[in-house]
């Protein structure tokens, strides 16, 4: 029976004020393409913003285009908070034929790792000391992230998922502190 095989890719993104979703699904000739909605529930939010695109879509989406910044959007793009966003595409008829997914969004955290590992005084050589146990430290909680991501994105648990990422971030605050970067971007 033909078919459209709905799917979506929600890259990491280091942009605080854009959420980018790419349209990866496969679409039947056999069967009408109509009414692509693109639903995007935000972390603590209960209600969904739509938005429509045409299929293939690579969007950069920002908060005005959601509807959730409306003033200032000509001018300024407030960020998306990290947290699990629930995701839902459809296509006629959208309530049968569409694919959902949590998405876990580490922006934040991932600039602040970026912001910790520039202020490090790291040798050209291997590191001691300091800064050598730092570094461990960051690698862990690089895979922490990836831990939380697949919590959420894969194992359906977005509770853990979102308490490691709240683990991590707390972790590289005072890391940043501790290396005497100041907090850049808390």
């Amino acid at each position: 029976m033909a078919q459209h095989k709905l799917s979506l890719e929600v890259p990491d993104t280091l942009n605080t004020c854009i959420f980018r979703v790419i349209d990866t699904s496969i679409y039947s000739d056999l069967v009408p393409l109509e009414c692509g909605k693109l639903q995007i529930t935000p972390p603590g939010f209960t209600e969904s913003y739509t938005v429509e695109f045409d299929p293939g879509f690579i969007e950069n989406i920002t908060l005005c285009d959601l509807g959730v910044q409306t003033t200032n959007c000509d001018t300024y793009n407030n960020d998306f908070p990290d947290g699990v966003y629930v995701l839902r595409y459809s296509v006629a008829p959208n309530e049968t034929v569409y694919v959902e997914y949590n998405h876990l969004r580490i922006t934040k955290a991932l600039n602040l790792m970026n912001n910790l590992l520039c202020c490090l005084d790291v040798p050209d050589c291997a590191p001691q000391g300091k800064i050598k146990e730092t570094l461990k430290e960051i690698h862990i909680l690089d895979a922490m992230l990836k831990a939380a991501k697949a919590q959420v994105e894969y194992c359906q648990k977005p509770n853990h998922g979102t308490n490691i990422l709240a683990y991590v971030n707390d972790r590289l605050k005072k890391l940043t502190g501790i290396a005497g970067c100041g907090c850049v971007n808390c």
